[in-house]
């Protein structure tokens, strides 16, 4: 049997089944651009002041502040872009995937905040991680190019 015929089988409206199928890529590819083009915004206001961020990112223990901040901004900005069109997706996804995990980190603990203050670093860095285990599927710039990392 299968794969679809044993969904289509176990669905509580089996007609949904064709529907499913047919957006299985898209959907993938719509949460792919979404999250990217959300990155290259949350990005944007740090690529247009790269140092404004050394302060932060020091005390955070990134030391010099101004290698880590300009790094900082263009993992969201550029790195959003690359997830976005899905080219180099999985080096992209993960070096995001790192930024949101201290994320985490300073809204969890540095800021005292706990789970409440984290819960949306923690659901970014899993969309992020992914996409580092999935690449950008058929619909992006890899598959194009037929070569992924």
């Amino acid at each position: 049997m299968t794969e679809l015929a044993t969904t289509r089988s176990r669905l509580i409206i089996p007609a949904l089944g064709g529907l499913y199928a047919a957006l299985h890529d898209s959907a993938e590819t719509i949460l792919r651009v979404a999250a990217g083009l959300l990155l290259v915004t949350h990005g944007y206001g740090k690529i247009l002041n790269p140092f404004g961020a050394s302060g932060m990112v020091e005390s955070l223990g990134f030391y010099p502040g101004v290698f880590w901040s300009p790094l900082l901004s263009a993992t969201e900005f550029f790195g959003g872009i690359l997830i976005a069109i899905g080219l180099f997706t999985r080096p992209a996804a993960f070096a995001a995937m790192i930024v949101l995990a201290v994320t985490v980190y300073f809204h969890g603990v540095v800021q005292g905040e706990g789970l409440m203050g984290a819960e949306k670093s923690i659901l970014w860095a899993l969309i992020m991680f992914f996409f580092v285990i999935r690449g950008g599927n058929s619909h992006s710039v890899d598959a194009k190019l037929g070569r992924q990392f």
